[in-house]
């Protein structure tokens, strides 16, 4: 799509204020992204079972207990556009037009705060795909939905047969997306250009209060 304005966004970040009854456009800074590089990296502990003299092989036993670091790689670009907040001064919403210097400024302040500063940092991202199946299963008409690392189903059923406490599958664009923090945020200012180019790491991880 070459109008970059008018291009519906599909990824967001969620400042720590946000409440999803105020719907995904508030207290969330909407992003142009260009690409999402998803990274899932698989910890298993391994260790040498010492038995190769009594079978003639040496054994290696590796025990899966469920670990793994999860990391996403962001890049795209920031231009002009309105940011709205909802703050506890009023009730009201609070809608402004920024420029992509500002945004740059707004994000970089955030990853620069701590998990105190509710309306600075991003504890949140959301990467909206395409799905046409829900959580239990059924086909559906296509939507929108976070990307997370969920599965199907209930407690030991579908996809999620043996797991004791699932956690529940996403089925609307307002559902929680991927919990974490920024690890770098980083973006170029170039001549004579209205929108700058970044580039975002986001770490998957819970953060301890």
């Amino acid at each position: 799509m070459t109008d970059l304005d008018a291009q519906e966004h599909y990824v967001f970040l969620k400042l720590q204020a946000f409440d999803s009854s105020d719907g995904l456009y508030v207290n969330t800074i909407p992003l142009k992204v260009t690409s999402v590089g998803v990274n899932t990296d698989k910890t298993i502990p391994s260790f040498p079972i010492p038995i190769g003299a009594i079978t003639g092989e040496s054994t290696t036993v590796a025990l899966d207990l469920g670990m793994s670091n999860k990391t996403i790689e962001i890049q795209g670009i920031l231009t002009n556009q309105t940011i709205t907040k909802k703050f506890k001064e009023n009730s009201s919403v609070t809608t402004r037009t920024f420029t992509a210097h500002e945004i740059a400024q707004m994000i970089s302040s955030g990853v620069d705060s701590t998990g105190l500063a509710e309306h600075q940092a991003f504890n949140e991202l959301v990467i909206k795909i395409p799905s046409t199946v829900d959580k239990d299963y059924n086909q559906v008409a296509e939507r929108q939905i976070p990307f997370t690392w969920r599965s199907r189903g209930g407690f030991n059923s579908l996809d999620n047969s043996r797991v004791a406490i699932p956690f529940t599958f996403p089925d609307q664009e307002t559902d929680d997306g991927i919990r974490g923090f920024i690890r770098s945020f980083g973006f170029t200012m170039s001549s004579e250009t209205v929108f700058l180019e970044f580039n975002l790491s986001f770490q998957v991880a819970t953060i301890l209060p």
